[in-house]
C-alpha cells in the first residue's frame, strides 16, 4: 500500500545510533499509523487548520488597516477590504482542490505549493512559483521581526512615560528588541515541522483576537472622547489634498494602502502546507474550504472593526500602527497588554510562515547528500523522562543562520508600512490569484474563451494591475524613507 521511512536504531556507526531509511510495506495493523502515501498519519482537523489560517492571516497587517482606510476613505476603503476578502477566499478554494492531482478527492498528494504547481502546470512556472513564494516568505519573516520589535519597544516607552511623566525623554532602540525576537525564533525554529506547531498556532490565534479586541475597545473609547471635540476629521475619499497630503502623496499613499490591505490577506503561500496537516477523512479539500471560510470570515470581521473604528478614532491622521497610535499614557497597562499580545502572536506566526522554507532547504539537502551524517542524522533528547525532542545538527545550524540574517535585514530596513505594502503587492497576484486560477483551469479543463475562462482571466488581469500600482506606491515610500534614515538609531 505504501512505503514508509522508519528509524532503525539497531545500526551502529562508531558506537552511535544512526538514522537509516528503510522501505517497509504497510500492511496488517500498521496501516492505522500511516496515510495512503506512507507518511505518518496526519491528525489535523478543521479546528487546527482554522487556527493556522487565523495565525497566518491576522498578523501585522491588521495594524496598518486604519491608516489604509484613512488614505482611501469611507467609500473605497470598505470596498477594497471586501473585494480582497472575497478574492482571497475564492482563490483559496481553487487552491484547496489542487492539493491532490489529478482528482481533488483521491488523487496523489502534493506536499508544497511548488509541488502543486509542478503537478498541474510544470515547466518554468514551477521556478517562478518557488521564487515568488520563498522571496515573499523571507520578506514576511523580516516584516514580522520589525513589527514584533516595535510592539516590544512600545511597552518599554509606555512604562517609561508612566513612571517619569509625559515630558520625559523616553526613547528605545528597536534593534535590542529585534535581537530578543530573534532569540525566541532560534529556539522555536528547532521544532521539526508543521505537525508540531498546532499548539503554537492556537496560542497565536488567541493573541491575535486579544490585541485586535483591545484595539477595537480603545478605538471606541477614543471615538466617544472625540464626540465632545467634534470628532476626528474623516471623509468619503480619505486624506484631503492640500490639507493632509499633496496631490502626489495622495496618489502614492493610495497605491500603498492597497498593498497593505493585500498583505493583510497574504496566507496562500502556506495554504498547501496547512492542508497537508489534515487527516484524509473527510477529504482534505472539503475541510480546507471550510477552514478557509471560517478563517477569512473571522479575520475580515476583525479587520473591518479595526480598520473602520481605527479610522473613526484617528481620522485622516491615523497612524501606521494604530495600536501604538493611542499614545503611551493611559491606560498604559492595557496598551502594554495589547502590544505584548502582538509580540507573542508574531513569534508564533513567524514560525508558521518559515516552515515551507525550512522544509524546502532540508529536503533538497537530504536528497543531495543522503549519506551525510551532519544533514540526516537525528538525535533524541530526553528531558527527565517527560519530554522527548528530535535534534538535528544541520537543522540547528541552517535555521539559526536564517533567523540571524532576517533579523539583521530588519535592523537595516525597519520601515513598517512601506515594507508591508511591498510584500502584499508582490505576493498577492502571483500566489493568491494567478497560480490558483491557472491550476484550476488546467485541472477542471475549462474551455478556452468560454465565459468561465474569460471571467477567470479578467479577474487575474485586474488583480495584476492592482499589484503593480500597489508595488509602485510602496517602492516610492521606501525610497523616500531610506533617503532620510540613519541605521541603528534610537526611536523617540
Amino acid at each position: 500500500m505504501g512505503v514508509v521511512e522508519m528509524m532503525n536504531n539497531s545500526s551502529k556507526i562508531n558506537g552511535s545510533t544512526k538514522t537509516i531509511s528503510t522501505s517497509l510495506n504497510v500492511s496488517g495493523g500498521s496501516h492505522n499509523h500511516f496515510d495512503d502515501d506512507g507518511r505518518e498519519k496526519r491528525t489535523g482537523s478543521l479546528l487546527t487548520a482554522s487556527a493556522h489560517i487565523i495565525t497566518a492571516v491576522i498578523g501585522s497587517g491588521v495594524l496598518s488597516l486604519a491608516w489604509a482606510m484613512a488614505q482611501l476613505g469611507w467609500i473605497a476603503g470598505p470596498i477594497a477590504l471586501m473585494l480582497f476578502s472575497f478574492i482571497t477566499y475564492f482563490t483559496s478554494t481553487l487552491l484547496a482542490d489542487c492539493y491532490r492531482s489529478p482528482d481533488p478527492i483521491s488523487g496523489k498528494r502534493n506536499y508544497t505549493y511548488m509541488g502543486v504547481v509542478r503537478s498541474h502546470l510544470g515547466g518554468y512556472k514551477v521556478q517562478l512559483c518557488g521564487l515568488a513564494q520563498y522571496v515573499n516568505l523571507v520578506g514576511i519573516a523580516i516584516g514580522y521581526t520589525i513589527t514584533g520589535s516595535i510592539s516590544m519597544a512600545a511597552i518599554q516607552r509606555s512604562n517609561c512615560f508612566y513612571k517619569n511623566g509625559h515630558g520625559a525623554d523616553c526613547y528605545s532602540n528597536n534593534n535590542e528588541f529585534m535581537i530578543i525576537f530573534a532569540c525566541f525564533q532560534l529556539v522555536l525554529s528547532q521544532l521539526p515541522n508543521f505537525h508540531k506547531l498546532w499548539w503554537l498556532s492556537i496560542v497565536a490565534a488567541v493573541m491575535s483576537f486579544a490585541y485586535s479586541s483591545i484595539g477595537i475597545g480603545l478605538s471606541i473609547v477614543k471615538i466617544v472622547e472625540n464626540i465632545s471635540n467634534g470628532g476626528a476629521r474623516t471623509s468619503l475619499t480619505g486624506a484631503t489634498i492640500g490639507v493632509d497630503v499633496t496631490s502626489n502623496e495622495k496618489i502614492w499613499k493610495t497605491f500603498q494602502s492597497l498593498g497593505n490591505i493585500a498583505f493583510a490577506y497574504a496566507f496562500s503561500t502556506i495554504l498547501v502546507e496547512i492542508q497537508d496537516t489534515l487527516k484524509s477523512s473527510p477529504a482534505e479539500s472539503i475541510v480546507m474550504k471550510k477552514a478557509s471560510l471560517a478563517g477569512i470570515a473571522t479575520t475580515t470581521f476583525f479587520y473591518a472593526l479595526c480598520g473602520f473604528l481605527g479610522y473613526a478614532a484617528f481620522g485622516n491622521d491615523a497612524p501606521g500602527n494604530f495600536l501604538t497610535g493611542f499614545g503611551f499614557y493611559d491606560p498604559f497597562w492595557l496598551i502594554d497588554v495589547g502590544n505584548a499580545c502582538i509580540a507573542i502572536h508574531l513569534i508564533g506566526a513567524y514560525q508558521v510562515f518559515c516552515q515551507p522554507i525550512y522544509q524546502f532547504v532540508e529536503t533538497k539537502c537530504a536528497q543531495q547528500w543522503p549519506d551525510s551524517i551532519f544533514i540526516t542524522k537525528e538525535y533524541k533528547i530526553n528531558f527527565f523522562n517527560l519530554l522527548t525532542m528530535r535534534f538535528n545538527l544541520f537543522r540547528l545550524v541552517w535555521r539559526s543562520i536564517y533567523v540571524v540574517i532576517t533579523a539583521f535585514v530588519a535592523m537595516l530596513l525597519p520601515f513598517f508600512n512601506d515594507f508591508l505594502g511591498l510584500l502584499g503587492a508582490c505576493a498577492f497576484w502571483p500566489l493568491t490569484v494567478y497560480f490558483p486560477i491557472e491550476m484550476h483551469i488546467e485541472q477542471a479543463k475549462v474551455i478556452k474563451f468560454s465565459l468561465r475562462w474569460t471571467c477567470l482571466k479578467t479577474l487575474s488581469f485586474c488583480c495584476l494591475l492592482v499589484s503593480l500600482v500597489a508595488a509602485a506606491g510602496s517602492i516610492q515610500g521606501l525610497i523616500h524613507d531610506v533617503g532620510k534614515y540613519k541605521p541603528f538609531q534610537n526611536v523617540h
